[in-house]
């Protein structure tokens, strides 16, 4: 179910209210897959929510500091944040300890820090899927990730600026890890994710953000002297005057 507010208009009008929740519960008992956009979930208790629900996506939404929390809240496997501006440290630790997430996609949630993702990581062993974009995160969260979130198979992390070489080499810990995509707008050197991909056994694909002409031939070379194997790999460059676009 995809339902959008009006958020961002002069309405007063609400999107949801708990009686709606309930009823639409009643009508579908097995509604599994809820999809916010531009709701202002305020007035909202979180556990009025389907408690069938396993997905949760929300997308420039306005929510309370109490949520994700409740006792016939939804036990939720996948949650999608893009432009929550209020999503905090709280809240991640209220839904990682709650459910057990596999997907954990976080984007523009500039609230959530390298404190309150170390109280989560422990929840969070059995993510399969985690996605950090334009969050405010140093190389102490990587090292969180590797530690606890050994069953990662897709990892991206893109327009995170204080990542360097140094947490990015603690990822090699990930060994079931297969998809990765990040980018080099932070301080990642060529030679750091050539390091890395060679140390992850089942790495198949890599996505790289940010790369000048030239340096996708040199990273493709980096990675097979290094350790004779051919990993997918999909580059996006930076763009210039005529410049731009997929390599």
């Amino acid at each position: 179910l995809r339902l959008r507010g009006a958020l961002r208009t002069a309405s007063k009008h609400r999107l949801l209210s708990p009686a709606l929740l309930s009823a639409l519960t009643a009508r579908c008992p097995h509604l599994q897959h809820l999809s916010l956009t531009e709701a202002d979930l305020h007035t909202l208790p979180y556990d009025s929510l389907p408690p069938s629900l396993t997905t949760l996506e929300l997308r420039c939404c306005e929510i309370p500091s109490l949520w994700f929390c409740g006792s016939s809240a939804p036990r939720l496997q996948r949650l999608q944040l893009r432009n929550v501006p209020a999503f905090s440290d709280r809240h991640l630790l209220n839904v990682s300890s709650h459910g057990r997430l596999r997907v954990l996609s976080l984007s523009g949630t500039y609230r959530v820090t390298d404190a309150g993702l170390e109280r989560a990581a422990p929840h969070l062993e059995e993510l399969e899927r985690l996605e950090l974009r334009h969050c405010v995160l140093s190389d102490s969260a990587l090292r969180f990730i590797a530690r606890h979130m050994k069953q990662l198979r897709v990892l991206e992390l893109t327009s995170i600026p204080q990542l360097t070489d140094s947490g990015l080499a603690s990822l090699a810990a990930l060994e079931l890890l297969e998809v990765l995509h990040l980018d080099l707008y932070n301080r990642f050197s060529l030679r750091a994710v050539a390091a890395l991909c060679r140390a992850l056994p089942r790495l198949r694909s890599l996505t790289l953000d940010g790369l000048h002409r030239g340096a996708g031939h040199k990273l493709g070379l980096l990675l097979y002297h290094a350790s004779g194997k051919t990993v997918s790999t999909e580059f996006w460059l930076l763009s210039g005057p005529g410049e731009g676009g997929r390599s």
